[in-house]
């Protein structure tokens, strides 16, 4: 999903720039001849016009221009530009023939996501997207065929990645010889951000909010919703995670701090030019220390939202079903009779799960809940939930972290070179003819 995330996030700052090129057009000069749109290429049954190269080239020299990115020739942008097109039209045509779409209904939840990331109702970003001049049925199908192309990859070349337990051991070994403690850091943190010219006073009130902050989080109230009560950062409502990182991928303020505190604990009041901070050391893992965690064994019953059942109807579902659970029927059986994912069979039972098994919505409501505690009705991107935490446990899981942290190593150190070889012999395949050196 990350991946995904970054693509439309790139997507979205493109039709905006293509936006603002379409709003105010630059005026060809009297005697310049204003040339007439012309095929530059054929791929498969699509044609590529030279008007479209050039409206998405316009986009891209904008961003490039704003980076202050030195621009190679015009012809060789040209070239570059027309060859990404012509990718993308051999990736969606064969996506369109293996039979992969993105419904409507998937379609605007995506949209409705990226609206809701950017704090905007859905109706608030679509005005958004026209105030910039960006027409709303052409975003809604770039962003159909972004989600596509990312499902393309996931399916085609991510799936089949293998990495074998040989491949493991020698990746251990060698970071072993080379003296590489492997030792990773998981931190949240809370910023009080203070203005580049901050007064004194200023700078008095944030310490003394941050003092605030610093006190309630050693008392151990919630550091997740102190983040989001404190902290200025983007991440924010993610609860300040920074996910694991090995220390020198850290900011050495934090790696600072990381380094003399315990699983648990959170450090002093932070002073850097960006304002005043305090972490959090979440976990260790790797190295030498015992990578312990604790373990959560849950069960949960699922109502997936679709065309069918909207979110309102499920959530009415699972609120009839939970009051019948608080009044003594069996969660189990409930769980049997109407949890729509592989558990329903187990009686909702997920087993045994460590930080990090699920996704972040569900992951924050099961952490809350004490031992047997039904949740709320909770969502998240797979529908409706109600869960209960049967046991917890801690587990010095040190050695599977370490082939766990290995395995993806190796999958990201593999996964590029083995897209591009996909998508070179799909190019390869594809029936294309670039037109765009004819006169």
């Amino acid at each position: 999903m990350k991946t995904m995330t970054t693509l439309i996030r790139t997507l979205l700052v493109l039709i905006c720039c293509l936006g603002g090129l379409l709003a105010h057009p630059v005026s060809a000069a009297p005697e310049e001849p204003i040339e007439a749109d012309r095929i530059v290429a054929v791929v498969g049954d699509e044609v590529v016009t030279y008007v479209e190269l050039r409206t998405r080239l316009a986009a891209v020299l904008k961003q490039l221009q704003k980076q202050g990115t030195p621009l190679p020739p015009q012809d060789v942008l040209e070239r570059q530009m027309l060859e990404r097109l012509i990718m993308e039209r051999v990736q969606l045509q064969y996506a369109r023939d293996s039979g992969m779409k993105v419904d409507d209904n998937q379609l605007e939840q995506a949209i409705g996501r990226i609206a809701a990331g950017n704090k905007m109702t859905l109706p608030q970003f679509r005005a958004a997207l026209e105030k910039d001049g960006v027409q709303y049925a052409q975003f809604r199908e770039e962003i159909r065929n972004e989600i596509v192309t990312v499902r393309l990859r996931e399916r085609e070349v991510e799936s089949k990645l293998v990495i074998s337990d040989g491949e493991i051991d020698n990746y251990l070994a060698n970071q072993t010889a080379a003296g590489s403690s492997g030792e990773e850091y998981q931190l949240a943190h809370i910023l009080l951000r203070a203005p580049e010219s901050a007064s004194p006073e200023q700078l008095q009130k944030l310490r003394l909010r941050g003092e605030q902050a610093l006190k309630r989080a050693q008392a151990g109230e919630n550091f997740a919703q102190l983040t989001a009560a404190f902290s200025d950062a983007p991440d924010a409502l993610q609860g300040g995670d920074l996910g694991w990182r090995a220390l020198d991928r850290l900011p050495a303020l934090y790696a600072e701090a990381a380094g003399r505190l315990q699983s648990g604990q959170v450090s002093e009041l932070l002073r850097s030019s960006a304002g005043f901070h305090i972490v959090k050391l979440v976990n260790k893992r790797g190295g030498s220390a015992p990578a312990s965690v604790q373990q959560t064994h849950a069960r949960h019953i699922l109502i997936r939202i679709n065309e069918v059942v909207s979110e309102a109807e499920a959530r009415r579902k699972l609120e009839t079903i939970r009051e019948r659970i608080v009044n003594g029927v069996d969660f189990a059986e409930q769980a049997r009779l109407n949890s729509q994912d592989g558990s329903a069979a187990k009686g909702g039972d997920l087993g045994w799960l460590n930080p990090g098994d699920t996704v972040p919505e569900f992951e924050r409501a099961m952490d809350s809940l004490k031992i047997n505690e039904l949740s709320p009705v909770v969502q998240s991107p797979f529908g409706m939930h109600l869960i209960q935490v049967q046991e917890r446990r801690e587990r010095d899981v040190s050695a599977e972290r370490q082939r766990g942290v290995a395995r993806q190593a190796l999958r990201e150190r593999k996964l590029d070179e083995a897209y591009q070889d996909w998508l070179r012999q799909l190019r390869d395949r594809a029936y294309v003819e670039n037109r765009l050196e004819e006169k």
